[in-house]
C-alpha cells in the first residue's frame, strides 16, 4: 500500500490524539497534525508517537487562511480529517464567540483551502482526494421521553451555541459538496470518554475530584441520557470511514451505551470503591460526594444514535462496552497522574459551570 498523507486538524485534542496514535501504528499514513493548542490541545497526549518519522506537528490556527494554504501546498495531503473545534457546550453558553470563529469560520475557511487545493490536482489524485468532518449528535437536538434514535435522516435541531456552531459547518460541508463537488464524508458521534480526556468534561471531572475528595457535580436531577462511546472505539471508525466511506454520505457512529449522567458518576464511584478502597481523608464512601447542582441552561435530556448504518456499510461495531471502556478510563486516570497533573497546572481547576443547590 502505498504512503497516504493525512492532515488531522485538531490532532493534540481528545479524540484527535486518539486518531493520530492509531494512524501512526496502523503504519501506511504520514500524518500532519494541524493544531494551535488551544486549552484543550496537548501534545503529551502524542507522546508515545510523536519521534516518528511519519508524524509532524504544524501549529497553525484553521482561522489563518494564508497558513492553511502554505500547508496544504507543503505537504500535499491525500485526506483531511477535520477534528479543530471547541467542543464544551458549559464554555459555549459562557462565551460563544470562540465557537462561532473556530468551528463555522474555521470550517470556512479550511472548506475553501481544501477546495483551491483540490480543483488543482491531477485527475487521479483528485479520485483518492477525501475531506472527512468529524462532527456530534448533539446537532440533533433533544429525545425527550421517547424510545426513537438519531439517524442520518434526522432533523437538525441544535439547543447550545455549541450544537448551533456545529450543525452550521456540517451545513457548510454538504453545501461543498453540492456546489464545488468537493469529495467530503460526514461523521456524527456520540459523547465520547476514555483515556487524555480533558478534565472539563464529566468523566475526567468526576473521577479527579472523586480522588481530591471534592464533590461530584451533576446537573439538575442527573437523569438526562447519553450514549457513551470509547474514544479508541471511535478513532477506529473514523479511520474506516475516511479509508472506506463513500463520498457523500454521513454516517453517525455510538457505542451503544445508554446511560443517565447519574448512572455514569454512580458506576465511577463504584469502581473507585473497588480500585481505591483507601479514600482522601474524611471520606467514606465515593457515592456521598454526588451533590447536585443546577441545571444547565436549554440542557438536552436524551440523546441516542443508531449506528447501524456504519455497522451493515463499513462492518464497524465498538469492541468496548460501557463497563470494560469506563474501568480503562478510571484506571488511566489513576495510572497517569502525571498528565492530568500537568494539565490542572494550568488555567484549569476542576471547575464546571454550575451552582450548588
Amino acid at each position: 500500500m502505498s504512503m497516504k498523507k493525512i492532515i488531522v486538524t485538531g490532532g493534540a485534542g481528545f479524540i484527535g490524539s486518539a486518531v493520530v496514535r492509531q494512524l501512526i501504528d496502523q503504519k501506511g499514513f504520514n500524518v500532519i497534525n494541524l493544531d494551535k493548542l488551544t486549552y484543550a490541545g496537548n501534545l503529551d497526549s502524542l507522546s508515545e508517537i510523536a519521534h516518528s518519522d511519519r508524524y509532524l506537528h504544524e501549529m497553525v490556527d484553521i482561522c489563518d487562511a494564508n497558513e492553511l494554504a502554505n500547508v496544504f501546498n507543503k505537504h500535499k495531503p491525500n485526506f483531511v480529517m477535520h477534528l479543530a473545534a471547541e467542543s464544551h457546550v458549559d464554555r459555549s453558553i459562557d462565551g460563544p464567540d470562540d465557537f462561532i470563529k473556530t468551528n463555522i469560520n474555521g470550517t470556512f475557511n479550511l472548506l475553501e483551502t481544501a477546495r483551491h487545493y483540490f480543483e488543482n490536482l491531477e485527475d487521479i489524485d483528485k479520485k483518492n482526494f477525501r475531506f472527512h468532518h468529524i462532527s456530534t449528535d448533539e446537532v440533533y437536538g433533544d429525545l425527550v421521553g421517547s424510545n426513537d434514535l438519531f439517524t442520518e435522516e434526522t432533523s437538525y435541531s441544535p439547543s447550545s451555541p455549541y450544537s448551533a456552531s456545529k450543525a452550521a459547518s456540517d451545513h457548510l460541508v454538504r453545501a461543498w459538496n453540492r456546489t464545488y463537488r468537493l469529495p467530503v464524508i460526514i461523521t456524527n458521534c456520540s459523547n465520547n470518554y476514555g483515556p487524555y480526556h480533558f478534565p472539563e468534561k464529566l468523566i475526567p471531572h468526576v473521577i479527579l475530584n472523586a480522588l481530591h475528595g471534592k464533590p461530584l457535580p451533576v446537573y439538575g436531577d442527573g437523569q438526562q441520557i447519553r450514549d457513551w462511546l470509547y474514544v479508541e472505539d471511535h478513532a477506529r471508525a473514523l479511520i474506516k470511514v475516511v479509508t472506506e466511506g463513500e463520498i457523500g454520505e454521513t454516517y453517525n457512529i455510538g457505542g451503544h451505551n445508554e446511560k443517565t449522567n447519574l448512572e455514569v458518576v454512580k458506576t465511577i464511584c463504584d469502581i473507585l470503591e473497588e480500585l481505591l478502597p483507601k479514600k482522601p481523608q474524611g471520606i467514606k464512601n465515593y457515592h456521598d460526594l454526588i451533590t447536585f447542582v443546577k441545571d444547565r441552561p436549554g440542557h438536552d435530556v436524551r440523546y441516542a444514535i443508531d449506528a447501524s448504518k456504519i455497522q451493515h456499510k463499513l462492518g464497524w461495531v465498538p469492541q468496548e462496552t460501557f463497563e470494560t471502556g469506563l474501568l480503562k478510563t478510571v484506571k488511566w486516570y489513576i495510572d497517569n497522574r502525571e498528565w492530568w497533573e500537568r494539565v490542572l497546572s494550568g488555567a484549569y481547576c476542576l471547575e464546571r459551570i454550575g451552582e450548588l443547590e
